[in-house]
């Protein structure tokens, strides 16, 4: 192909200057701060654990690219928003990335990152998670007193005729099913599923797994499995009963439950006719679907506004005032949904277009790991600052799309970062905060 001499761009004037751009700038980078990415990963040592589990099959005198580093590169480019591997064509070439990488050559093209995806199968995916849930064990200084772990599953649309594609009738398109499972903001399970099975399909498995290791580190911990009504299960509950496990799930309204809850209902119905204003009453049931062996706690919340009634049902084994269980512990399940929304918009969770089934589950594991890194900056290099609560595509912004010029020699490799960068003191917090560990 042809490469044509471009000429410069032509803006308008400034106080009478003209006002050209061109891309011979040099050495000079957009993502001046993957440096902190670099640093927060030496500390954590995640990519490392998982580089452990990586094979590689290819003739290693032949080999110029080494599996670690295509794992850092994939994974950083996922953090600075370089959601597909063409983009590689060219990021192989960013000064910046190659030093946080410990290159000062060409980095990893986009057919040789596809080979490195295409490599992934069932053991490795297995180990990810793994590594995934060590992590998180050994972020905790004192053993925790209570783990609350949510459970959620997706959509993940495809667009092609990838392995294990089915249509789902609820979303109305094809599409993946992947499962979800956090512990507040920290990642323990990104599970990608075909769409034709139940929503709790795995659910029971994952739990007990969990929960046995958890237990295995920490005795006397309490734990909490929180979901949606798709998650209400006898067998899942049976099992936390016996367990030792609470739960907090929702219940699907069915005409049995409306009955039993009519009294209370037709109360807000009547208050919000009185009053012109939004009723919200709870009360609580014994209920036991056909399913059950037994009769479990119900709690009900009967609210009535403008639209109609909304009425809300939660089975729960849980001691406590029903409203309060409500409002603040099964309500706070939607920050879970959040975290997802981050790993699928900012993080690309769901550009699973690989053709081949695992390929696809170690791309949604790729996104997580990448989570795990702006997540460890939110929590523990954020704390206390102005983004504590900054989502991922806020940090990238601002603490990762920094312009910098890049110098080498043979003694030192030094970025110049913009003078009038607005977060600089912000970056350098996090800095000092991953330095200390």
């Amino acid at each position: 192909m042809t490469k044509c001499t471009q000429l410069p761009l032509q803006f308008a004037n400034c106080k009478r200057r003209k006002v050209e751009a061109d891309f011979n700038g040099g050495s000079v980078s957009s993502d001046g701060g993957v440096l902190l990415l670099q640093q927060v990963d030496q500390r954590l040592g995640l990519l490392d654990k998982v580089a452990q589990y990586l094979t590689d099959p290819r003739r290693q005198a032949s080999c110029t690219h080494d599996l670690k580093s295509m794992l850092r590169q994939r994974v950083f480019g996922l953090c600075l928003g370089y959601e597909d591997l063409n983009d590689h064509t060219d990021l192989r070439l960013d000064p910046a990335i190659q030093t946080a990488l410990n290159k000062d050559t060409d980095l990893a093209s986009a057919p040789t990152l596809c080979r490195f995806e295409n490599q992934a199968d069932r053991e490795l995916c297995i180990s990810i998670h793994q590594v995934l849930v060590e992590q998180f064990i050994h972020s905790f200084i004192a053993p925790p007193e209570e783990l609350v772990l949510d459970f959620d599953a997706t959509d993940d649309a495809v667009h092609g005729n990838q392995e294990g594609r089915f249509f789902h009738g609820y979303y109305d398109h094809y599409c993946f099913l992947p499962l979800y499972v956090y512990c507040g903001d920290q990642l323990l399970v990104s599970y990608l599923r075909p769409s034709k099975i139940d929503g709790a399909k795995h659910t029971g498995a994952i739990l007990r797994l969990l929960v046995n290791r958890f237990r295995a580190e920490w005795p006397d911990v309490r734990i909490v499995f929180r979901g949606d009504s798709g998650f209400c299960r006898h067998h899942i509950l049976s099992w936390c009963e016996r367990n030792n496990v609470d739960y907090i799930l929702g219940l699907a309204q069915n005409k049995r439950l409306q009955k039993m809850a009519s009294s209370l209902i037709e109360q807000a119905a009547t208050g919000f006719e009185a009053t012109d204003e939004k009723q919200r009453l709870f009360g609580e049931l014994n209920y036991g679907a056909k399913t059950w062996s037994k009769q479990r706690r119900v709690i009900v919340k009967a609210e009535h506004n403008n639209i109609g009634p909304n009425t809300r049902y939660v089975v729960t084994d849980l001691p406590g005032d029903g409203q309060q269980l409500y409002d603040h512990l099964y309500c706070q399940r939607g920050e879970m949904e959040n975290r997802i929304k981050e790993q699928q918009l900012n993080l690309f969770a769901d550009r699973t277009s690989c053709s081949r089934w695992w390929p696809n589950q170690f791309r949604l594991l790729l996104s997580s790991l990448a989570y795990v890194l702006l997540e460890n900056i939110r929590r523990l290099g954020l704390a206390g600052t102005e983004l504590k609560n900054a989502t991922c595509g806020t940090i990238r912004l601002k603490l990762l799309k920094v312009g910098a010029i890049i110098l080498r020699n043979t003694r030192r490799v030094r970025f110049h970062l913009s003078t009038a960068y607005p977060y600089k003191d912000l970056f350098h917090t996090v800095k000092l905060r991953f330095d200390s560990g």
